[in-house]
């Protein structure tokens, strides 16, 4: 939008012109879902922060005063609106945050109903929003589950501070402005955060081990996966995996580790007692992703089951997380029955 009409449309929309509002937050609406996402760790919840934030500033627009820009100003809001939320609904976890990974499978286990869980992010909703060159992470990989995950870990103002800075490219004094704090905590806010991700997330990104791999063999992977559970091939599946690869199923709480105690999971559950399954192939959190369909009986439509998030190592799969939730199938525009 051109400066003229920019600011045209602004004064529209402060004296209360919803479609020049629209016009304003339309471009910017994506970079800042994702920005919620970071924040809370769930897709869901950065729906709702993200509409709490746009209905903040529809309200405090008349006395938006330029001093910033408009995007600094909508970030401003959307940030201080995750920490009023995060701060009323705590963290969002994994199973492997919850006790020691199970050595068998346990094929009665019950969903863990009080925990919030840790939900993936469909690929298409990721916007490249502007940033500074020297930002350290780059948009999908401020997505990888890994990262996602060590944000959980993280006081609301470090996980702002960190995702504002080397995210989204703000300088600290902006940040600051925006938090309504000092530079100097904002630094050391960010010093802090630093040193709990760095002990969290793997040196190398997922995006650079997918860059070394390849499109044609990280789609071979991923549809290697989805034959060997479709075809309930338990030596198809094993070839696949590393020695240490770990199965994690949000909201059951038990997870596995290990080539031996995946095995015997996938034994008893995926590829013996749940049924047939139908896939289709997504990405996730700068990731590959696999959308599963399972069927219980021998008739009948295949329904949404699960989003299966691969994280891959040397050209296999270390760490399968399979978020149990048909209701995230419409974010990743999947059909409802195969």
């Amino acid at each position: 939008m051109a400066t003229d009409d920019h600011h045209v449309t602004l004064t529209r929309a402060r004296g209360g012109d919803d479609a020049a509002f629209s016009a304003l937050v339309g471009p910017l609406r994506a970079e800042l879902h994702a920005h919620c996402y970071r924040m809370l760790g769930s897709p869901f919840d950065a729906d709702d922060a993200v509409q709490e934030a746009l209905l903040r500033a529809w309200r405090a627009l008349p006395r938006f005063e330029g001093r910033s820009s408009l995007r600094t100003w909508l970030y401003t809001v959307a940030t201080r609106t995750c920490l009023d939320l995060a701060a009323g609904r705590g963290r969002r976890a994994l199973p492997v945050d919850l006790g020691p990974a199970s050595a068998h499978a346990v094929p009665d286990s019950a969903a863990a109903g009080h925990v919030r869980w840790l939900g993936p992010y469909p690929d298409a909703a990721v916007a490249a929003g502007p940033a500074a060159p020297d930002v350290r992470y780059e948009q999908r990989e401020a997505v990888e589950l890994a990262f996602v995950a060590a944000l959980q870990h993280l006081p609301g103002n470090q996980r702002a501070a960190l995702l504002l800075f080397d995210v989204l490219g703000f300088t600290a004094a902006e940040i600051a402005a925006m938090m309504g704090t000092s530079t100097a905590s904002v630094n050391s806010a960010l010093a802090r955060a630093r040193r709990v991700v760095a002990d969290r997330v793997p040196a190398h990104s997922q995006q650079r081990t997918l860059r070394a791999l390849g499109d044609t063999r990280l789609r071979a992977v991923a549809a290697g996966y989805a034959t060997a559970l479709e075809n309930g091939d338990a030596d198809a599946l094993v070839a696949l995996l590393t020695e240490d690869v770990t199965w994690a199923m949000p909201p059951l709480p038990h997870w596995y580790a290990g080539l031996d105690a995946v095995l015997d999971f996938a034994r008893a559950m995926p590829l013996g007692s749940c049924g047939g399954w139908r896939h289709v192939p997504v990405a996730a959190n700068g990731q590959p992703a696999v959308a599963n369909y399972l069927r219980a009986g021998d008739s009948g439509p295949y329904l949404p089951w699960s989003i299966t998030v691969l994280t891959v190592r040397n050209g296999r799969i270390a760490q399968l997380t399979s978020f149990l939730d048909g209701a995230l199938f419409p974010a990743f525009g999947l059909p409802a029955t195969r």
